[in-house]
């Protein structure tokens, strides 16, 4: 428990700090209800992480505790879904929980031949591995990505985190807060 503690407290502290300045609360409300009928993992037991590359990005959603296989399980159904979605050209999922002028989306929807979205699962969820090699796809990528850590403040960070932990221990410690809304 202490271990799982001193993980999340990292976790929170690094969402205060990485995290895009979030939008109302009106609107993170929103948007967290609108993911309960998209996503089905629990997003209080789970962390999304939005960490952008210099060809696309790493999404990736996690459960706190690595023994929740029921949360886990869920995570990599939905991501394994997004990811077959983007593929396919299919962004519905995000136009359901996101709206249709999610940053980004009109030009990943256009251009989703020529985006690889590659598929993974991990110890505690699933990733997806978003890249392309035309600089306008890699722009919308990370507009989708800050639109993603705007819209999901609550649970979400901006990097992984183990990169969290290693800029926590380099900046000493930080006391664990909730980001403000």
């Amino acid at each position: 428990m202490k271990k799982f503690n001193f993980i999340l407290g990292m976790l929170m502290a690094a969402t205060a700090v990485q995290a895009q300045p979030p939008v109302s609360s009106e609107r993170l409300d929103t948007v967290a209800d609108r993911g309960r009928h998209v996503m089905p993992f629990n997003l209080e037991k789970t962390l999304h992480v939005f960490d952008k590359t210099m060809h696309g990005g790493i999404q990736q959603v996690i459960a706190y505790n690595t023994g929740d296989a029921e949360q886990i399980a869920l995570i990599r159904r939905h991501l394994l879904q997004i990811s077959q979605g983007f593929r396919q050209g299919d962004f519905s999922r995000q136009r359901q929980i996101h709206g249709d002028d999610m940053p980004g989306l009109a030009e990943l929807a256009a251009g989703y031949a020529k985006v690889r979205s590659d598929y993974r699962e991990l110890p505690n969820g699933a990733e997806i591995e978003y890249s392309a090699e035309d600089s306008s796809l890699v722009d919308a990528i990370h507009r989708y990505f800050n639109a993603q850590l705007s819209d999901h403040a609550r649970h979400a960070v901006g990097e992984k985190p183990e990169q969290c932990k290693h800029k926590m221990h380099r900046h000493g410690t930080m006391q664990p807060s909730l980001p403000k809304e």
